[in-house]
């Protein structure tokens, strides 16, 4: 299980409660600690990079062979599930991919659909000069270090972690600039935030509802905030079995350990 959303650790729990044995890894240090704290799963470890993914997949597999992959991890990066994808391929395992559904966005003037972070950042600098940034830190050099970024402030929500905030300290905001929260956030708290940070545009990624992106669209919306949406990667079906809810998965799994039986 490749996890570090909210559906990974859910999938997993559900595939343990049906007598699977399930090795749960992630590329996300907060994640990763998420996952220990349920002592029926086992962990890679903290891994930090594709890089590392790489190492200990081919580690664990040369010990004790896994049978597929069910890859729950937030859609960006894309790296991770390309490198999964790969793996499964090169080993002839079925490759389970969990995609949340797209939520419909509204018509609406103020709302505008981009397809790289490059245009986002060029979005966002017409609309305002204090740019409320939700999409994490992933990416978040890239959408800095934009020539349109120069002289505009850039609120960053972040998970609270130590490597987290030191890597956006890294890279030159100052600490009134970061909010490290965990969510999921209710509207009220979106709500107070973009108005605390005085937010004159919201860029969001496109994440399901499960990433409360129906939420923080809907809260700048009623503020009169522009948003900015990234949208994500198109789910590629080659060499992946794409799976929509926890229903799909469990079957599709009990589908493949049946023959083996």
């Amino acid at each position: 299980m490749i996890s570090g959303t909210t559906e990974g650790r859910e999938i997993t729990s559900l595939l343990i409660s049906k007598g699977c044995e399930v090795l749960s890894a992630t590329v996300v240090n907060h994640g990763a600690r998420l996952v220990l704290h349920n002592d029926l799963m086992e962990n890679t470890g903290e891994n930090t990079g594709e890089y590392t993914i790489r190492e200990a997949f081919s580690e664990i597999f040369q010990i004790q062979p896994f049978r597929l992959i069910v890859d729950a991890s937030h859609p960006y990066p894309e790296g991770v599930s390309k490198f999964a994808k790969e793996f499964c391929s090169n080993r002839n395992i079925p490759y389970f991919r969990f995609v949340r559904e797209e939520v419909q966005l509204p018509e609406n003037p103020l709302l505008f659909a981009v397809y790289s972070w490059e245009e986002a950042a060029r979005k966002a600098a017409e609309m305002g000069d204090t740019i409320f940034l939700t999409t994490g830190s992933f990416n978040l050099e890239q959408f800095l270090c934009h020539p349109d970024m120069a002289g505009k402030r850039v609120v960053v929500r972040v998970l609270p972690d130590s490597q987290v905030v030191a890597k956006v300290r890294s890279l030159g905001l100052p600490s009134r600039d970061i909010v490290a929260m965990q969510g999921p956030f209710s509207r009220e708290m979106n709500r107070a935030t973009f108005k605390m940070y005085g937010a004159s545009v919201v860029v969001t990624k496109e994440s399901g509802r499960a990433g409360g992106t129906d939420n923080k669209i809907s809260v700048a919306l009623k503020l009169k905030i522009p948003v900015v949406v990234i949208k994500r990667p198109p789910a590629k079906g080659h060499d992946a079995i794409i799976v929509n809810s926890y229903g799909q998965v469990l079957q599709g799994v009990k589908s493949i350990l049946a023959d083996y039986k």
